[in-house]
Parts: C-alpha cells; structure tokens; sequence
C-alpha cells in the first residue's frame, strides 16, 4: 500500500473533472478525497495498492475532454488508515453550484461540437438527395415525355386503325349488299 497527494492543474475545475476523479478512484478500489483550491488547481489524496495508484496516476494525466490537464505534481505521503472511501471535498454551496452549472456548460459545447459534424453530415446528405431527387425528376421528365409520344403514337395509330376498320366495314357491307340483290 502506498499514498499519494496529486495537485494537478490545468483546465479542471468546472468542466466535472472532480466527478471522474471520483469514479475512477471508486473503480480502482482507492480511498482519498479530492478538493478544488482557490488557484484553480485540484489536490488529490489517494492511497491504495501500487499498480492501482499507477493506473489513476496515469488516466489523471489522460483526463477526458471537455478537462485538460497540464501538469501533475505528485508527492509520496504517508498512509491514513482512518479513510476509508473516495469521496469529494465540498467547498461553499455557491462554489458547488457554480462547479456543477460549469461542468454542464462545458459538456454541452462539447456536444453542440458534436452536433455540429452531424449537422453538416445531414446538410450534405440533404444536398446529395435534393441532387438526387433532381436527377428523379429530370429523368421523370424524359419518361413522361417519351410516354407522351407514345400514348400519342398510339391515339394516332388507333385512329387510323378505327378508320381502316370502319372503311374495311363499310366495304364489306356494300360488298354484302350487292351480294344479296
């Protein structure tokens, strides 16, 4: 078992970096506790098994977006056998608030980013379907306009079919006519 005080500085307070901290210790089976400072940077007690502490240590300095983490100072303490848990160190309300209204802001940019890609996939999804459909419409034109030639081919032929037949007809009843006097 050893300890550890982590101060870690960067862009971390009011982006939830506190909330993974907490999770990632709680995951590893650490105790501690972690606190925001007036300097913007974060201190970390943390004690526990030696490759566990080398495993936070590590994904710390690896924090996930929207934390960005510069620079971590660790320092060999001694072990607390009175903690047990990872909790958080909470400072006043206001602070907490303001932590909590600041964690939410930076994951919606970070999402609203996201979004963005997808609108700009959607837009050019929609550009290739209107360029698709246009190319359903102009092809729609020239079937229809084929189709029209068609049909009208056929009403001619059909009236001149209708004439020949209607010729034929009068033909054959004179021919009937003339037979039967």
């Amino acid at each position: 078992m050893e300890a550890f005080n982590l101060r870690v500085y960067g862009k971390i307070q009011r982006v939830g970096f506190r909330r993974y901290i907490l999770d990632l210790a709680q995951d590893l089976g650490l105790t501690g506790f972690a606190k925001n400072l007036p300097d913007g940077s974060i201190e970390i007690f943390v004690q526990g098994e030696k490759e566990q502490l080398s495993k936070f240590v590590g994904m710390v300095k690896q924090s996930p977006p929207p934390a960005k983490v510069v620079e971590v100072k660790e320092e060999k303490t001694v072990l607390n056998p009175e903690i047990s848990g990872f909790r958080l160190v909470y400072g006043e309300l206001g602070e907490e608030l303001q932590e909590g209204f600041g964690a939410m802001q930076a994951m919606f940019v970070e999402y609203w980013k996201e979004f963005g890609d997808f609108r700009q996939g959607f837009r050019d999804f929609a550009f290739g379907t209107g360029e698709s459909f246009k190319l359903v419409l102009d092809r729609y034109g020239e079937i229809s306009a084929k189709m029209t030639v068609i049909l009208e081919t056929l009403v001619r032929e059909s009236k001149e079919t209708r004439e020949m037949l209607n010729e034929t007809m009068k033909t054959l009843k004179e021919a009937l006519e003339r037979r039967q006097k």
